[in-house]
């Protein structure tokens, strides 16, 4: 993302964008924020390892559930919310809307959609150990999915 679309929003680069939401949160900047970005280092080694099959442009950044949700255009790109609704507005939006919940020993919450079409992900655990366990899981059990499923998505077509 160049500096002019940080600065000044969503920009026309919004289109290549894999969002990574964390709660605006002094909890969610400490414990999430370092889980996101792992996440998004994850991310580009997925992408470079595939480079050479992939023609869509992919970047994935971090940021606030407040900047997130004040940018309507990013709202239109695929997104992984990491944190519990408790901290991350985004979360707590998404528990509400996603058309599925995995849980584990009802400590773990990661819920997605299994076909992949809705391209919304949220990831968080009941305290910030069981958040690790559930992005670890994520990882392992559904991240290669998901990413398969971004970078084949069809875009809109401007009218």
């Amino acid at each position: 993302m160049s500096e002019e679309q940080t600065n000044s929003g969503a920009g026309d680069g919004a289109s290549n964008l894999l969002m990574i939401v964390v709660g605006a949160h002094l909890r969610a900047e400490v414990a999430d924020r370092p889980l996101a970005y792992r996440l998004r280092e994850r991310i580009h080694a997925w992408l470079e390892k595939h480079a050479a099959g992939l023609n869509v442009p992919l970047s994935p950044v971090v940021c606030t559930d407040v900047w997130y949700l004040n940018q309507e255009a990013l709202q239109q790109r695929p997104t992984l919310s990491l944190g519990g609704p408790g901290i991350n507005a985004l979360s707590r939006y998404y528990f509400q809307k996603l058309p599925a919940s995995i849980t584990g020993n009802e400590q773990v919450v990661i819920q997605l959609d299994p076909e992949m079409t809705d391209l919304r992900v949220c990831v968080w655990g009941m305290n910030h150990e069981q958040t690790v366990v559930a992005l670890e899981q994520f990882v392992h059990d559904h991240l290669d999915s998901f990413l398969r499923a971004v970078v084949t998505q069809v875009e809109p077509q401007d009218e």
